[in-house]
């Protein structure tokens, strides 16, 4: 059939992949980590105090004194390819591309920071992506996580006059691609060392314990994605939660207290892994990586290591494929 003469291009129809992470401020300096967090922390998933309370603290008291801290801390483990967590999703989504060829486009977007995910999203559609699989890279579901990446999505749909068919990526904290993934990494880390550990510790995110009593699964997702690679490993898992934030009460145990707690109990030799975590960032080569190698030693431990992340290694990339594989199937 011809189109009449001023009818608007319409492109091939296309799947799309779209792979979600956290973000990052754009340079480690205090002013670009203000405007990531005064966007970060205004999200009222990630915050559940009402604006009228929380925004005076945190224009007035947090986004004063916390970015220059935090910016030194990024200082710490930034790169000449830039921030850790910007670099390995890049590396993901380019990796995942080349898997798919030309099955599926595949491109990356942050929650918070650029590139921003209606960005993304509206270039897709103008490719001609008229079915979008949304992946956000968190195994446990958690509504901080998973839930705020797909918020943002639907109300970037929600302007669009033709919109793409949606699919997304659920939790797969319990994926045994996902365990045997993480049983490969760690086996292998552990195999590196030159110490035997007398613990290993699975570091989760931690999260209000509010957010339990109201009924996001995370907590439980973590406990059983620990319990499952502990039984695949063989291998008793110590399971704690890092980057407590504010005066309420967090999941626990915290990190930074089970560190301090097997080294007084004469556990000196400690491996530690964050499986909660898809690309390494911050929380894991600052926080785990550097300061937990610090307290672990203040307190008398005298070996300390940091497992990395799956990142774009071959078992993280088998895993992701797979998982997004699945997501697609009966789409052509």
């Amino acid at each position: 059939m011809l189109l009449p003469s001023d009818h608007p291009t319409v492109a091939t129809s296309k799947i799309g992949v779209l792979l979600v992470n956290l973000g990052t401020p754009e340079a480690p300096t205090t002013g670009a980590v203000r405007r990531y967090l005064k966007q970060f922390l205004s999200d009222r998933r990630v915050v559940e105090i009402p604006p009228l309370l929380w925004q005076p603290i945190l224009r007035g008291i947090i986004l004063n004194t916390r970015p220059k801290k935090s910016a030194a801390n990024y200082a710490k483990v930034w790169t000449d390819k830039g921030s850790p967590l910007a670099f390995h999703t890049i590396s993901q989504a380019e990796a995942l591309a080349a898997r798919m060829g030309n099955q599926a486009m595949v491109r990356y977007a942050m929650r918070y920071g650029a590139p921003a995910i209606g960005d993304v999203l509206a270039d897709m559609k103008a490719a001609g992506c008229n079915r979008i699989a949304i992946a956000p890279l968190y195994p446990q579901y958690s509504g901080a996580t998973t839930a705020t990446v797909q918020d943002e999505a639907f109300r970037c749909f929600a302007k669009m006059r033709w919109q793409p068919a949606i699919r997304t990526l659920p939790p797969y904290h319990d994926d045994a691609t996902y365990i045997q993934a993480l049983k490969s990494s760690v086996e292998q880390g552990l195999a590196a060392l030159d110490f035997v550990p007398d613990a290993i510790i699975a570091s989760f995110h931690g999260m209000p314990q509010r957010t339990l009593e109201l009924g996001d699964p995370y907590h439980c997702h973590c406990r059983k994605t620990a319990r499952l690679l502990s039984e695949a490993m063989g291998k008793e898992l110590v399971v704690a939660f890092q980057s407590r934030f504010g005066p309420a009460k967090w999941l626990e145990p915290a990190t930074d207290k089970t560190l301090e707690r097997l080294a007084h109990e004469g556990k000196r030799k400690v491996a530690i892994f964050a499986p909660g975590f898809a690309s390494d960032c911050l929380e894991t080569l600052e926080e785990l990586a550097l300061g937990g190698h610090e307290q672990f030693v203040e307190a008398g431990g005298t070996d300390f290591a940091y497992i990395p992340c799956l990142n774009d290694s071959d078992v993280g990339m088998d895993m992701l494929e797979k998982l997004i594989r699945n997501e697609l199937a009966g789409w052509h």
